[in-house]
């Protein structure tokens, strides 16, 4: 059975005649006549009667209208759940940070989003960069945060796109600051410090420039979450280390001092997406206000 058929004898059951449901639908009396004639071929029932110059439905009619009522009334439901889930799936955004992303740049990151929109809801998942890339492969993920590109050996079609740079600079509470400030960077080798977990991008580059100036620091801790050495750092446990664009923030949020930039080492920071070009507004929003305010890129 043809659904167009049907959809022609229904709405002129519901018009009360051909003419009026042709001028409805815009095509000829004699064009919608046929398309039901189909119809009625194809069930082997009569669907019309003629009563003096009008049409009645037949019994046959009278049945068939019931059910194109109920089937063209669950293709409008249908219409309108699919357009209101890809509302929702607007009015949402799936993001997945990696977790050697400090949560004060994670935030500063999302931040926009949040005030776009009053009725977003930010659905936020942390893990390593492996397993985000993963979900974002199967669309369980609009966006990932990530501090460094998609490695090669991840066979996932998806596209970096940059947010900025930042160099890096070592932190320490009021408490440490003179210390750890005096003839920096050769001071850190007396000085407590709280390094970031082997599996970040930094640490690498962190290791390598110590190494390079022959500072063996007492390290007391290695964190992979940035927020528990922020706790570390703040009670005086330790020198950290964070993005220099965060300098501010965390002198103002934690009274965290900075006591020296590290200019060599550069921190790189990107949204993965499955999109080449951003089409989600909110993610549009996080590109554009992360390279003019907070990376000033």
């Amino acid at each position: 059975m043809n659904f167009k058929h049907l959809y022609y004898f229904w709405a002129a059951a519901h018009a009360g005649g051909i003419a009026r449901a042709g001028t409805q639908l815009h095509i000829t009396p004699q064009t919608l006549s046929g398309q039901i004639k189909l119809l009625e071929d194809a069930l082997n029932k009569k669907l019309f009667k003629k009563s003096g110059r009008n049409l009645e439905l037949t019994d046959a009619g009278r049945l068939a209208l019931d059910y194109a009522d109920e089937i063209f009334s669950l293709g409008a439901e249908l219409e309108s759940a699919v357009r209101q889930e890809k509302e929702a799936a607007r009015a949402q955004l799936r993001v997945g940070v990696a977790d050697s992303v400090p949560k004060t740049v994670a935030y500063r990151l999302l931040e926009p989003a949040l005030n776009l929109s009053d009725s977003l809801r930010l659905i936020c998942h942390e893990g390593k960069l492996h397993a985000l890339l993963s979900q974002l492969a199967v669309h369980r993920l609009d966006l990932i945060i990530a501090d460094a590109p998609i490695p090669p050996d991840v066979n996932v079609k998806a596209f970096n796109h940059s947010l900025g740079r930042s160099t890096l600079s070592c932190f320490a509470s009021k408490a440490l600051a003179a210390r750890a400030a005096k003839a920096f960077p050769a001071s850190l080798s007396d000085m407590p410090v709280l390094l970031p977990g082997t599996e970040s991008a930094i640490r690498r580059k962190l290791d390598h420039w110590l190494k390079s100036r022959t500072i063996l620091p007492r390290v007391v801790g290695e964190f992979d979450d940035s927020a528990l050495t922020l706790a570390f750092g703040r009670e005086g446990r330790g020198v950290l280390f964070a993005p220099t664009v965060l300098a501010a923030q965390l002198k103002r949020e934690h009274g965290l001092i900075a006591v020296g930039h590290i200019d060599t080492i550069v921190e790189e920071f990107f949204a993965i997406s499955i999109e080449r070009r951003i089409s989600h507004p909110a993610i549009s929003v996080i590109m554009s206000e992360a390279r003019s305010e907070l990376f000033n890129a």
